[in-house]
């Protein structure tokens, strides 16, 4: 005679939503493993009344549906309802779920995953206009799947869509200038961070934040958001590395408020963090920050606070590191021009203005051009030299006029 073969309703949600053991979904709810058995047996009692809403919560359906009779129970008092009114309230995933939800593999957390990690690597070389609609419907996806996940699942899912909206904010913000937009597009991945109840990814994204207002010369709301990103990360715990990236963002945002002196104090401290890095290992996706990219926002800084031969040889010490393929090089190339400039240098300004829009042909970053842009103000006094004038030209030339209108 064939042995039961047990209550496979629920077996299947618990392994959907990720606890591929009986212990772990234990270890969730806060139960020994034994009653986990006896849920999953062919007669499964029905759960106690404290254990019945975090079941449904944490495996995403309702008791019917996860294999429960109510027999002698009376009406199940835990309806699916509870659960997508609990998404919906997220401002996640707030799409209609039938009764009977469709759960999805576990499987589907690492697939999406995977894709999200290949939009991180391409953005270093892919063309903005190009990656962010394919992110953006990337991120829509996550937003879907959030309504046929749940456990440690939907928790996944959630992390990895954080990941993607903040990547989309970083291309709006950066390779667009489309500051507003970035802004609504950040708090969604912070919502999602929330959801997975990733602290670190809740401090990166805080940390993005802060550039808007300080990019705009609001100081105070800069500080603020810094000091909630900073909050979160002693949560974390994060890396030595990701506290110097929150020193130098911090940095940033104070040279652009004109405070230069505090921004070297804070860019020296990241420095020092930086020579003690070991302590927790930086988190795969923030490959945006090395002892390189600290060097850049330094030299910035430098450039801002008047200190040009320093200025001038940390950047050519950043240019000698860089890839050059890098879109981060038109940035660099266009604080040399400054550099040259503000020395009464026009020929030199000149020439790595030019080189900075040779790079913008190859990789378009907005923010390199605004780089560009801000050094032929500067060049002002000497337009009728020829070399302005040749600079001109490839500025004003229909290429770039045409494409940097369009975008």
């Amino acid at each position: 005679m064939p042995r039961p073969a047990g209550n496979t309703r629920l077996k299947a949600a618990r392994v959907a939503a990720g606890y591929a053991s009986q212990q772990a979904l234990a270890d969730a709810l806060g139960v020994g493993v034994r009653q986990v058995r006896r849920w999953e047996s062919d007669t499964p009692p029905w759960p106690q009344a404290e254990i019945q809403q975090a079941l449904t919560r944490i495996l995403g359906q309702d008791l019917t549906a996860l294999g429960f009779t109510s027999s002698g129970h009376g009406p199940d008092p835990v309806r699916r309802t509870l659960v997508t009114g609990t998404i919906a309230a997220a401002g996640l995933a707030a799409v209609p779920t039938r009764a009977a939800a469709v759960m999805q593999p576990a499987s589907v957390a690492t697939d999406f995953q995977a894709v999200t990690r290949s939009h991180r690597r391409l953005y270093w070389s892919l063309a903005p206009a190009v990656l962010h609609p394919s992110a953006l419907a990337h991120a829509e996806l996550g937003r879907m799947l959030l309504t046929e996940t749940a456990g440690q699942t939907r928790a996944s899912v959630a992390a990895a869509l954080s990941e993607s909206l903040l990547l989309v904010g970083r291309i709006e913000f950066f390779d667009l200038r489309e500051p507003d937009r970035a802004s609504g597009t950040w708090l969604r991945a912070l919502q999602a961070a929330g959801e997975a109840d990733d602290q670190l990814l809740g401090a990166a994204i805080l940390a993005h934040t802060a550039f808007i207002p300080g990019w705009a010369g609001d100081r105070d709301a800069a500080v603020e958001r810094m000091v909630a990103a900073r909050t979160y990360a002693r949560r974390g715990p994060a890396s030595l590395g990701f506290l110097a990236w929150l020193d130098a963002v911090e940095a940033e945002c104070e040279t652009r408020c004109g405070h230069t002196r505090t921004a070297l104090h804070l860019i020296g401290h990241a420095e020092d963090v930086l020579a003690r890095c070991g302590e927790h290992p930086d988190t795969e996706w923030m490959d945006w920050f090395s002892a390189t990219r600290l060097a850049a926002f330094k030299g910035n800084t430098q450039l801002k606070a008047g200190h040009l031969p320093q200025a001038r040889e940390t950047l050519l010490a950043v240019l000698a590191d860089l890839d050059p393929a890098e879109k981060q090089t038109s940035v660099i190339l266009g604080d040399l021009a400054a550099v040259g400039a503000a020395a009464g240098s026009p020929e030199e300004a000149c020439e790595y203005a030019v080189r900075a829009l040779d790079q913008l042909e190859r990789t378009w970053y907005a923010t390199g051009m605004d780089r560009v842009r801000d050094v032929r103000r500067a060049l002002a006094p000497h337009q009728h030299e020829q070399c302005v004038r040749d600079l001109d030209e490839r500025l004003y030339g229909w290429a770039t006029t045409v494409s940097a209108l369009a975008r």
